[in-house]
């Protein structure tokens, strides 16, 4: 048996590989499972580093960039996290340290290490509800989280437009689900901070709400996207190459039809017929009344179409075992060669 180290941030014990995902609400493990079972069958044993402490480690798979400082041996990065939140994933000279890089990113295809995957998802193809059996018009899903200001192609402040233009105009066609929306929203310099922290203690002592249209968390996104018509599914960053989140895929799974803005290479995977592009129009208050106008047979069509495409062998570009059979396939391949 070889023993390979797995990194992930904050994760001992092996609790990247553990049924339940303690850290995030809405990133199931299942995807670390498969990767750990799958090493397995080829007599690799992958686990969290203070696991396999005195055991000589045949390579190490870091998730997202982290320090390499204590890392010896082949390296192997796993780079699908945005690279304004982590960094180290748009760095040429830190990706150009290891032996081998899976990502989605195709500014870096030229790297003779890059191997190209998409955001994983568990694909599945099923029936949902129709037209007439959702009651709600319009959600987000998502936590209220934000990027400091002038962040160039920043999203979570388009999400926060989309929010306040139905909190005004179309309450009764709009709910907020997510963690985090009983509080304001996150401030960054001291004016902002102190606004913040003056809206918290009216929360508090008056039951303020910073966001009216919000109906609490949800622990299953696809329990309320089957209830629902159309769905605000933005990416956290615009136009980056092929970064496809699960977001427009939970929307697909509960056959609600996504409003999407993210990636701009994203109708080379994804038919244009399955989500309405928000690039299309100039304002929410454009797109809310072109999803008004939308009747049943329109949106049963919509429907079909998702349903196709997740049949596809496209969509099983983006399925968990395209994902773990290309990450393993490189790696046996270089430590075999190696």
């Amino acid at each position: 048996m070889l023993f390979a180290n797995y990194y992930q941030p904050d994760r001992v014990k092996n609790a990247s590989f553990e049924e339940i995902d303690r850290h995030h609400t809405y990133n199931p493990t299942f995807t670390n499972r498969l990767l750990r079972s799958e090493f397995l069958k080829h007599g690799i044993e992958l686990n969290n580093p203070d696991v396999n402490q005195g055991r000589d480690i045949a390579f190490s798979i870091l998730h997202d960039g982290q320090p390499l400082d204590q890392i010896s041996g082949p390296k192997y990065l796993i780079a699908t996290e945005n690279p304004y939140i982590c960094p180290p994933n748009k760095d040429k000279a830190y990706l150009n340290k290891f032996d081998g890089v899976f990502t989605w990113n195709t500014d870096f295809s030229s790297l003779p290490n890059v191997s190209h995957v998409f955001i994983p998802n568990q694909i599945r193809n099923q029936s949902t509800p129709s037209f007439f059996e959702r009651p709600i018009f319009s959600c987000i899903i998502n936590a209220n989280k934000a990027f400091p200001r002038g962040l160039e192609n920043d999203l979570y402040r388009e999400r926060l437009e989309v929010i306040r233009w139905y909190e005004k105009h179309a309450a009764d066609h709009f709910s907020l689900y997510g963690l985090g929306w009983s509080k304001p929203e996150p401030a960054f310099n001291a004016t902002e901070k102190a606004v913040r922290r003056m809206k918290r203690l009216a929360t508090q002592l008056f039951g303020y709400k910073p966001f009216p249209s919000y109906a609490g968390e949800v622990e299953d996104k696809e329990s309320i996207y089957r209830k629902t018509k159309f769905a605000y599914c933005y990416e956290n960053v615009a136009n980056l190459p092929d970064y496809i989140s699960e977001k427009i895929f939970d929307c697909f799974f509960g056959g609600c039809v996504p409003v999407y803005w993210g990636s701009h290479t994203i109708a080379k995977h994804i038919p244009s017929s399955c989500f309405i592009d928000r690039r299309d129009f100039k304002s929410t208050g454009d797109v809310h009344r072109y999803l008004l106008s939308i009747g049943e047979p329109e949106y049963t069509k919509y429907q079909e179409n998702i349903s196709q495409f997740l049949a596809s062998s496209k969509a099983r570009e983006f399925d968990t075992s395209t994902y773990v059979s290309t990450i393993i396939n490189a790696i046996l391949k270089g430590i075999n060669n190696g």
